[in-house]
């Protein structure tokens, strides 16, 4: 059992046979619902106002969501589904469905191509399994608990870097109209880190840097506040590739947490200590 989950509070018990089958399917329900967003990517999407916008995203949602909610209701029927991904805290007893269907919608809108569709399994608040797809690599990124993590099938590993000197860090804005104070405290972090890492990479969504970290791409990822959507996925695909799962400041990591910090191993300790001053 890695040492990260059993000190972070992700979910340790490996995945029995049926899950391990459950996961399969998921996989294959995300890339139909990226797919469907696929189909939706191309030229920028003007608006100009809130109201504009809102619309926008919640299309893109939808056409997602309606490829998403058979498939997964078939799957596994007794499961309730989250589908907003700005909630976070805790989740009633159960199984749960936390999807973020389309995980940074802006930056579809903006004809970028750093967008993802996720689906994570949650049962009474530990995340077993998730399935993560970028329609534009055409990676599938799964994991397990207690059964790993894998990219189209390879395992995955975080980095083994040591000196946080010599690391590719990175962060994610929380949400849109955040908190004043968390917003000074997300920039304070950023500073902070110019000082002590090699260089310090400031985008969303956070999911696609937490797929990063748990290929080995990037040392470290934190966040302040967030919501479930943005981190569950992440959460569970770091711990399974053997990194490490806290808050800022090293404590064990839960949807509840005021901050996220995933990392390597070898320059956790020293990202805490960067973030904590």
């Amino acid at each position: 059992m890695p040492e990260s989950i059993q000190t972070t509070g992700i979910a340790a018990t490996a995945g029995s046979a049926s899950d391990a089958d459950l996961l399969a399917q998921t996989a294959i329900a995300v890339r139909a619902a990226a797919s469907a967003l696929r189909e939706r990517f191309g030229d920028v999407v003007r608006y100009q106002t809130r109201e504009e916008l809102m619309r926008a995203l919640a299309a893109n949602d939808d056409a997602a969501l309606d490829v998403l909610r058979p498939r997964l209701t078939l799957l596994r029927p007794g499961a309730r589904l989250v589908e907003d991904e700005l909630a976070g805290g805790a989740l009633p007893p159960g199984e749960w469905w936390v999807l973020d269907p389309a995980e940074g919608n802006v930056n579809h809108l903006h004809a970028l191509p750093e967008w993802a569709v996720t689906a994570t399994l949650v049962r009474d608040n530990q995340p077993v399994l998730t399935a993560v797809h970028v329609p534009l690599t055409g990676e599938t990124y799964t994991a397990l608990a207690g059964g790993g993590a894998h990219l189209d099938g390879r395992p995955l590993h975080v980095s083994e870097t040591t000196d946080l000197g010599l690391s590719l860090v990175a962060t994610s804005q929380a949400r849109p109209d955040e908190d004043e104070k968390v917003v000074r405290r997300i920039g304070s972090s950023i500073t902070a880190m110019l000082f002590d890492a090699l260089v310090v990479r400031t985008s969303v969504p956070a999911t696609l840097h937490l797929l990063n970290v748990a290929a080995g791409r990037i040392d470290a990822f934190w966040q302040f506040a967030g919501a479930r959507a943005d981190l569950l996925p992440g959460a569970l695909l770091v711990a399974e590739a053997g990194g490490r799962i806290s808050d800022a400041e090293g404590r064990p990591w839960t949807p509840e947490s005021e901050s996220f910090l995933a990392a390597g191993p070898g320059v956790h300790a020293q990202a805490v200590t960067t973030l904590s001053r």
